[in-house]
């Protein structure tokens, strides 16, 4: 490591969890994803920036499907030493009136600039340490109430003192990647606070200029929240007469509130989660910086090589992707049918599906759980093996974890696994497990359409769909979240619903339902199996004008305009 990089202003940026590459278990979906795609995409433009984050040395969780769709978790251990490097710098934290060990691991990032980016992974599991200690980065989203708080703990407050321990000096900026990271401000506040105990707004001030939190949670219960009663049991005594001097705390020590205390700039990760979030906490101001994907991640090897013949610089800068207007149609179709070849030979390898690269392919992949609405293609089947029989044959292709204590995620799953056994063969449906960066990236470029059907207005903002357009698929998606700022109706996908404001909020599963089924039989279908050469433009649009959009560069650029200035 370049220690005279330590010694430039740098970006901190702190996330539970980052998905650095497929095989490592530290992240568990979209929250993960989009955390390790904004770091490369800010060493792509070559950003002073560290990532902090844990180890979780079991991981999530490795999920298991039986036959009839019923899920259950095993760890997902791995071998730290063949992916990560061990750093020099260890530092202590309070936990409980106990002092834990820290150290941290680090992995590199190099961006299209050659720019290296480290993120550091910490980790409690040492000699000496209490055997609780031991475990609190093992587990991503594992525990209890207690094991979480903790976990947070090392998460915030040990990745400040490691970042010293290590010689970063000169942080410029600590970004917060939702709640769970905190108690980074609360450290701060703490030091701040004891310098300057007379002069509680003096050190608000100091820390707020320090700090950026970024929330991915439009309603209230997505907010960690914890009793004071544990908050003061988990923090020091230091850190909880700063957090009642903070005075942010009614009835919960609630992560979200601490961090909107102590940030100078607060954004949500669309222009519609923004109003959500503001009218969740009025009278604070929550700008809007909409998600993307991070481009050469997610666009599968037939597409890298066709934008590379025909728009070359598209990896140093994702906005050139707009110049897929002038690639060729048949060549779009090439790729795509390499793409679609890649899906279906692994669907049939690991599901023994049968499907067929023919047919008309919808893809679903996300967190299994209610509000994404992952059934509400089989509100009517019936209708949906009609329009199989009718327009041309349709197979539909899913994946995603429930959580482990999210009893109705897991049953949609075994809904879905019944679903398919009662419209065989009319429709075929298959189910993926372990659901990963890998997997995702099959299936958003594999697949003919993406479908995206939440609950109004609970989708943050979604980025399947992102990463569906950087492979020329459309999508079908109710309007929330992203989709509410794609431009136009049939050039790059089609809604469900209406852009009006006073229809996005809790919609009828029956009526979303008709319309799905509607934009099927009167608009998809009949484009995909009657005219190919339109639906070939369809795709080259949903490149140009989505893909160049709704990347990480993009994002990046408007974080450092917005988020990371002088003010």
């Amino acid at each position: 490591m370049n220690v005279e990089r330590r010694r430039t202003r740098t970006i901190a940026y702190f996330s539970m969890e980052i998905a650095l590459e497929s095989p490592l278990p530290t992240y568990s979906g979209g929250l993960g994803v989009l955390a390790g795609d904004m770091l490369r995409s800010a060493a792509d433009l070559g950003l002073f920036m560290v990532g902090v984050t844990l180890l979780h040395r079991k991981g999530y969780f490795s999920q298991r499907l039986d036959k009839e769709g019923r899920q259950s978790e095993d760890p997902m251990p791995w071998r730290v030493d063949e992916f990560l490097h061990l750093t020099d710098g260890t530092c202590q934290v309070e936990v409980e009136g106990r002092q834990v060990t820290v150290r941290a691991w680090r992995y590199l990032i190099t961006g299209a600039s050659g720019a290296v980016i480290p993120v550091l992974l910490l980790d409690t599991d040492l000699p000496g340490n209490d055997p609780y200690d031991r475990t609190l980065t093992d587990h991503l989203y594992g525990g209890d109430q207690r094991y979480r708080l903790c976990q947070e703990v090392i998460l915030g407050v040990g990745g400040v003192r490691i970042l010293r321990a290590l010689g970063y000096t000169l942080i410029f900026r600590f970004h917060m990647n939702e709640g769970h990271a905190a108690l980074l401000a609360l450290e701060l506040f703490t030091e701040a606070f004891k310098q300057m105990p007379q002069r509680r707004q003096d050190a608000i001030d100091l820390v707020k200029r320090l700090c950026v939190f970024t929330t991915h949670t439009p309603i209230p219960a997505g907010h960690d929240q914890f009793s004071l009663d544990l908050a003061q049991r988990v923090l020091s005594p230091d850190q909880w007469e700063a957090l009642q001097a903070l005075g942010c705390c009614n009835g919960s020590l609630n992560m979200t509130f601490v961090a909107l205390q102590l940030s100078n700039y607060v954004n949500g990760v669309t222009k519609r989660h923004s109003e959500v979030s503001r009218a969740l906490f009025p009278n604070l101001a929550i700008g809007s910086i909409t998600n993307g994907v991070h481009s050469a991640t997610w666009t599968a090897p037939p597409f890298r090589a066709l934008y590379d013949r025909y728009t070359p610089d598209w990896r140093e800068d994702s906005f050139f992707l707009r110049y897929a207007l002038g690639i060729p149609l048949d060549a779009i179709r090439q790729a795509h049918d390499e793409a679609k070849q890649s899906l279906i030979t692994e669907i049939n390898r690991s599901a023994n599906a049968a499907f067929c690269r023919h047919a008309f392919t919808i893809g679903f992949a996300r967190r299994a759980t209610s509000y994404k609405r992952p059934d509400l293609l089989f509100y009517d089947p019936d209708r949906l093996r009609q329009i199989a029989a009718r327009y041309g044959p349709l197979q539909v292709i899913f994946s995603g974890k429930a959580h482990p204590k999210d009893e109705e995620g897991k049953d949609l799953i075994q809904r879905i696994f019944r679903w398919a056994k009662e419209l065989a063969p009319d429709v075929k449906v298959a189910y993926l497990s372990n659901y990963n960066m890998e997997l995702g990236l099959l299936l958003t470029s594999g697949t003919d359409l993406w479908l995206n059907t939440p609950q109004p207005p609970y989708e943050a903002s979604g980025t399947s769909g992102m990463k569906a357009a950087h492979n020329g698929v459309p999508s079908l998606s109710v309007l929330d979240g992203w989709w509410l700022e794609v431009p136009v109706e049939g050039v790059t996908g089609w809604a469900i619903g209406s852009r009006d404001s006073g229809t996005v909020f809790e919609r009828r599963d029956d009526k979303d339902a008709e319309e799905l089924y509607c934009k099927l039989e009167e608009k998809i279908l009949p484009l995909y199996y009657g005219d190919p050469l339109r639906w070939a433009e369809l795709m080259r649009f949903t490149v140009a004008l989505n893909a160049s959009f709704f990347n990480t560069q993009r994002m990046v650029q408007e974080y450092v305009t917005h988020a990371y200035r002088d003010r």
